[in-house]
């Protein structure tokens, strides 16, 4: 399928220093996708900025205004471990604005993958934490929202459990949020039985899969509870928190991926895509830390979308098998599995 790449060189430009998600993280993917015959058969587009307006879909004025301070103030940090430099605030705007301009690539036929930094998933309604700023995914679904789209569905499967679109969509009918992340491990949330309120009960899903957990664990979780959840849903468009960091080489966590895993769940995704949405499918990056081991598997997800095909991956073990059974009996009360 045609697939748009939306870069900026100006991401560097969020200084972080020694932090691990640091300036070169989304440059070094783009250097290795050059270096690969896969670069000339994608569509490089540069993000628009995002408006604050576009922000406030999702975040409170209190937070946004926060952010910008800080940054004109010539930085800081929201807390220990998530920094703000002076030109962080306006590019978190570029960032919301890459994956904003990922859905529009969808107007052209193409799906896309929105490589920005900032990453977004950790970022509340009011609380910008863990490596984010403001929550990417997340106000991409909403505007869909805004424009008239009535089922938007968001994937995660960063190793860290996505807690602020969590957050965002918790009681919200209209999207539904499914995560796979290991389990325990940073934030703390993302419990089975974390299922939604109001409104919105039953359309949170969670599979914390336990450390050492493979390309067939993750599989498994894609094909017996994610892939038939979405399809009960039927959505219209379908987002992709896509983490590299439940590769086996991350240094911030310990599950046991390769690229090939990634090519598999991207691949079963974009089927999922072309049957409800018309392809519209959008990827945009969160974590990922190890440079080369998160440089190869962008890579095998922009040639699995690009070819339709990927590697095979074997089986869950008994271990992630049983946390999928353990999802699939909690969601079973909301969706035919």
């Amino acid at each position: 399928m045609d697939t748009a790449i939306v870069w900026s060189k100006d991401y560097e430009l969020h200084d972080t220093g020694g932090h691990p998600e640091g300036p070169d993280r989304a440059t070094e993917i783009v250097t290795h996708l050059r270096s690969l015959d896969l670069w000339d058969s994608l569509t490089v587009v540069a993000p628009r900025p995002a408006t604050r307006d576009d922000v406030l879909l999702v975040h409170t004025e209190a937070l946004v205004d926060r952010v910008r301070r800080i940054a004109e103030g010539g930085g800081g940090e929201m807390d220990h471990e998530t920094p703000v430099s002076a030109r962080s605030y306006e590019i978190a705007l570029l960032a919301v604005g890459g994956a904003l301009t990922a859905i529009d690539q969808w107007d052209e036929g193409r799906a896309s993958f929105a490589l920005v930094r900032p990453p977004g998933h950790h970022a509340t309604p009011d609380r910008a934490m863990g490596f984010c700023l403001f929550n990417n995914v997340a106000i991409a679904a909403r505007t869909l929202l805004d424009r008239g789209m009535e089922r938007v569905a968001i994937v995660d499967w960063d190793v860290h459990h996505g807690n602020g679109t969590q957050a965002a969509f918790y009681d919200e009918p209209r999207v539904l949020f499914c995560s796979l992340h290991q389990w325990p491990l940073y934030p703390g949330s993302g419990w089975f039985t974390e299922c939604g309120e109001g409104d919105g009960e039953g359309f949170t899903v969670n599979v914390p899969l336990p450390a050492g957990s493979t390309d067939g664990d993750f599989a498994g979780a894609v094909e017996q509870l994610a892939a038939p959840i979405v399809e009960q849903f039927a959505p219209q468009a379908l987002l992709v928190s896509a983490g590299f960091d439940p590769h086996a080489r991350e240094p911030l966590a310990s599950l046991q991926m390769s690229e090939d895993g990634f090519a598999a769940m991207a691949l079963r995704l974009l089927t999922l895509a072309q049957r409800h949405c018309d392809g519209r499918l959008a990827l945009v990056l969160e974590g990922g830390y190890d440079r080369p081991a998160t440089n190869r598997s962008v890579a095998a997800v922009l040639a699995a979308i690009r070819a339709e095909e990927a590697p095979a991956v074997g089986p869950a073990r008994e271990a992630g098998q049983a946390a999928i059974d353990r999802a699939r009996e909690v969601q079973s009360r909301y969706w035919t599995l």
